[in-house]
């Protein structure tokens, strides 16, 4: 019977060792839950970093009936004029894919296309040159504006998660927008000097365009509209408060380049002949950066989970 007893508590003890050995087996890690396709929406704020417009005006023609009136005209177009901030409300849809490469580190690509509606204001220029050789001056009133009219980026992100579901991240890659323009100028002869009363410059001469304007004599209205590309970089915050769902918090920076459209010829014609006294050719210069914030929130296509794997956290 002893033997029996003896026999009966060492098979325990043994079956209690392994229960033991078992429980000190470490868990299986827990499956990447930010792993997987998804898609989104974003609304937010964006302004514009330009603040000026670069004009540069190339003497084209001078019949040379009042002298230094032509020299004159491009001096006085030739400068860097403001330009307003446009600023305004940017809202769109956003598709990606993250890869959880470790608990801490996500990585991905997403791709973004917004509408941007801004506010576009033509600031009003107005001054004025002495005519060398006259009593008169030339007067001129110039005005510029610039706005994006869409936006859209093609970025990657590397991410850190500070807690399972909060995820730090940097962003950049390529940007492109479809960007507008205008510069418009308006010059005229005050005074009554006799000399050119006698020529005929007293009429207004004016320029108006927006891109690759041209003729003789040229009063221009056209529109300088085009889709560029550049870069983009930023970064932000996203918390995934349930299995499929986050928001997030980002700023972009876009820079899109420095766009060059031609004006047109400003000229003035004499009233007397009906003759050009002169043409000067315009062309501008504008660049296209700006800034953007806004909030988002996605949705993570299903993620097939690690078989064995415990459940997700608690959110």
């Amino acid at each position: 019977m002893l033997h029996r007893i003896l026999l009966a508590t060492a098979g325990a003890l043994t079956l209690t060792g392994a229960v033991q050995a078992a429980d000190l087996t470490p868990p299986p890690p827990p499956p990447p839950i930010w792993t997987g396709f998804y898609v989104g929406l974003t609304a937010g704020g964006t302004w514009s970093g330009v603040n000026s417009v670069d004009v540069a005006t190339v003497p084209f023609f001078d019949a040379g009936i009042v002298p230094g009136l032509g020299a004159t005209s491009a001096g006085l177009a030739t400068g860097n004029y403001f330009v307003h901030p446009t600023a305004g409300f940017i809202g769109g849809g956003t598709l990606g894919y993250n890869y959880q490469f470790s608990p801490s580190i996500v990585a991905g690509v997403e791709f973004d296309i917004s509408g941007v509606a801004s506010d576009v204001k033509n600031p009003v220029v107005s001054t004025l040159a002495t005519i060398p050789g006259s009593s008169d001056l030339l007067a001129q009133a110039t005005s510029n504006s610039h706005n994006i009219d869409f936006l859209g980026t093609i970025r990657g992100r590397l991410g850190y998660l500070i807690t399972p579901t909060l995820l730090v991240y940097g962003t950049g890659g390529l940007a492109y927008g479809q960007e507008q323009a205008n510069t418009n100028l308006t010059q005229f002869v005050t005074g009554t000097d006799p000399a050119l009363v006698a020529a005929g410059a007293t009429s207004p001469y004016a320029v108006t365009g927006f891109a690759a304007c041209s003729g003789f004599p040229a009063v221009e209205s056209c529109r300088y509209s085009t889709t560029r590309v550049g870069w983009t970089a930023g970064g932000g915050l996203e918390w995934l408060f349930m299995p499929n769902w986050s928001v997030k918090l980002e700023y972009l920076y876009y820079h899109l380049g420095t766009a060059n459209y031609d004006v047109g010829f400003l000229q003035n014609t004499s009233n007397v002949t009906g003759l050009a006294l002169y043409a000067n050719h315009v062309i501008s210069s504008v660049s296209f950066n700006g800034n953007v914030v806004r909030v988002g929130v996605n949705y993570k296509f299903f993620t097939w989970p690690v078989v064995g794997a415990p459940l997700l956290p608690v959110y």
